[in-house]
């Protein structure tokens, strides 16, 4: 029979679990109600194909949705191999010293707070963007994308260790033993045993690099258009939303950030639903 203590923290952790279904399901009932209006007035798809231009009736937040793809998957392929490079440093060359300290370097660059990138961005790299290609104003895709990019590194990295240092110590000396090399062990051995890791830590760094306002505010340019080029402005759906709210309320402008919001809504949800797939095949295979 349980005891009083453990019934009470087992209904306390149930209650909580409940109160988080609800408020996250509260969320997109909001979302909804209050976007609601304008997709009876226009419908979904329109809001979501059609182009961003208030003054003719249109409210669409495709260029938004193209530019936060843009961005988000710049800076994933551009923080990708650094992310792989700086976890296969720790992991496996640098001695042991070197690598804790290297470790907690990173770790502390987690905790710096956004608006610091951004900052270093407009007064470092923007001036280096602007006199290098001699386009624009500096603030373009390619600065959001470089800056988020080194923003999301330090939580890919992490994950990228954690999932090296679950990989037995056996496996590593049998392919030493085999005459490998440190490149061969992280080819053969290594990022096939650690890759169900390591794609958990990609996809935590793309759902950050979706959701952050203040680089794509910052360095982006906030143009409202689709960016056919990295040099170019472009604006994302965080930044949308931010720019909007900002500047308006209660018009057919402001009832069109929360289908941003309910897009924001559900891509978060789909890479949450994967990485918890991932887990438990993961769980199953083991």
């Amino acid at each position: 029979m349980k005891k009083l203590h453990e019934l009470v923290a087992e209904r306390l952790l149930c209650l909580s679990a409940l109160a988080s279904s609800a408020i996250t399901l509260a969320i997109l009932a909001f979302l909804v109600v209050m976007g609601l209006p304008l997709m009876r007035a226009g419908g979904v798809l329109p809001l979501v194909y059609s182009p961003w231009a208030p003054f003719q009736g249109s409210f669409g937040i495709f260029p938004m949705i193209v530019g936060t793809c843009a961005i988000s998957l710049a800076s994933l392929v551009l923080a990708f191999p650094l992310s792989l490079g700086c976890s296969f440093l720790i992991a496996a060359v640098a001695p042991s010293a070197v690598s804790r300290g290297f470790r907690r370097l990173i770790e502390l660059m987690t905790g710096i707070p956004t608006v610091v990138y951004g900052f270093v961005g407009i007064f470092l790299l923007v001036p280096i963007v602007r006199e290098l290609f001699r386009s624009g104003s500096g603030m373009s895709l390619l600065t959001a994308a470089l800056v988020l990019g080194i923003m999301i590194t330090p939580t890919m990295t992490l994950f990228f260790c954690d999932s090296f240092d679950r990989i037995p110590k056996s496996y590593l000396d049998a392919a030493e033993a085999l005459g490998a090399s440190r490149t061969q062990q992280l080819l053969h051995v290594m990022l096939p045993l650690a890759k169900k890791g390591m794609l958990t830590g990609v996809l935590l760094a793309l759902g950050r690099a979706v959701g952050d306002t203040l680089i794509a505010l910052m360095l982006a340019g906030n143009a409202v258009q689709v960016p056919t080029s990295v040099l170019e402005p472009a604006r994302t759906l965080t930044a949308h939303i931010a720019l909007v709210m900002a500047a308006d309320y209660e018009s057919p402008e402001f009832r069109s950030i929360f289908t941003c919001g309910i897009v924001l809504y559900l891509f978060t949800l789909t890479v949450t639903f994967v990485v918890r797939a991932m887990g438990s095949a993961k769980d199953e295979a083991a």
